[in-house]
């Protein structure tokens, strides 16, 4: 990379952590802070002890606490900053606006957006939530949807209630739903499947995920909804939160999710696309659990897109939306 890629900053900067990064680790808390260097740059100041913490020097790992100083040395930063979103993807985050208060919020996630930025993406769901709320001291993603995967998503306003909710996670005190259209016609009703998974990383770079003993353990739940000739539209619960876990196990079972172009069957996506699909139908419909701060039940629900509901109606099945 040629030397005026970069714009150098000469002097040292002395950072004082305020209550909101409390608990967050000094590798992600330099990373939001030095936008344009590379990440390889920041852990290598790390590992040498050019970042010090109250003066003493500290690993990646340190979590820090209210009233550190933080000294960051002089460091070369980028001089061509991020794209910001389009207005018109601005537009299209605040819309998709389920539930906010001062603690969080939940947004229904279009589909082909990723959460965040990175692989040569310049802004992602997060970077969008920013350039809306740039008065928001702290917003950070409690989870993650993929790219092609719509539906709710939380993302905390502080950091104390993003602590929370990840132990909730973490006990399995947060029921999310969600709803899949599947290769073929179930049989019978409800299906769990408990199948170790394990990422593996190809020579192209493509992230794989598989079905082997000695992987991570993942439970899913599928419970049929609904039944046409093509395909089946289930109700999904997965118990873990396993990278594509619920594409792995469908298509572990023989029904694999419709327009699934890694996992799934082609012949079956190309009669999908003839009734109107043209991305993954994989939507995550409902999630419920306890407000961190308020003590009452949140529940919230995220409804189809037009593309989804009319490959629905293209297939002779019904909007869930409309069941009750």
């Amino acid at each position: 990379m040629s030397n005026d890629a970069y714009a150098l900053r000469r002097t040292a900067d002395q950072l004082t952590v305020g209550e909101g990064n409390e608990g967050q680790r000094i590798d992600n808390f330099l990373r939001l802070r030095l936008k344009g260097v590379p990440k390889s740059r920041i852990y290598r100041i790390l590992r040498r002890g050019e970042v010090r913490v109250n003066r003493g020097r500290i690993r990646p790992d340190y979590r820090l606490r209210a009233g550190d100083v933080v000294r960051i040395p002089p460091l070369r930063y980028g001089s061509a900053p991020p794209a910001a979103p389009h207005p018109a993807v601005l537009e299209r985050i605040e819309a998709s606006l389920l539930f906010e208060d001062a603690a969080l919020l939940v947004l229904n996630k279009p589909s082909g957006m990723a959460v965040h930025g990175g692989s040569g993406l310049s802004y992602g769901v997060i970077e969008a939530l920013r350039a809306l709320r740039p008065q928001a001291p702290f917003l950070e993603l409690v989870h993650r949807l993929d790219r092609d995967t719509s539906g709710c998503l939380v993302v905390a306003k502080r950091r104390s209630v993003l602590r929370a909710l990840h132990s909730m996670l973490r006990q399995k005190e947060v029921e999310k739903v969600y709803l899949a259209l599947l290769k073929g016609r179930w049989r019978g009703s409800v299906r769990r499947v408990e199948a170790s998974l394990r990422k593996n990383l190809l020579r192209s770079g493509e992230r794989m995920v598989q079905v082997v003993e000695e992987g991570k353990s993942a439970l899913t739940e599928f419970r049929a909804l609904q039944q046409a000739e093509l395909a089946t539209l289930a109700h999904v619960t997965p118990t873990t939160g396993r990278t594509h876990q619920i594409r792995v196990h469908a298509a572990h079972l023989g029904h694999p999710v419709a327009g699934d172009e890694k996992y799934g069957d082609s012949d079956f996506n190309a009669r999908l696309r003839d009734a109107g699909l043209r991305r993954l139908f994989l939507h995550a419909w409902e999630l419920r659990f306890v407000h961190p701060l308020a003590d009452r039940e949140l529940y919230l629900r995220a409804p189809l897109d037009e593309e989804l509901r009319g490959v629905l109606t293209n297939l002779g099945l019904e909007d869930p939306d409309t069941d009750e």
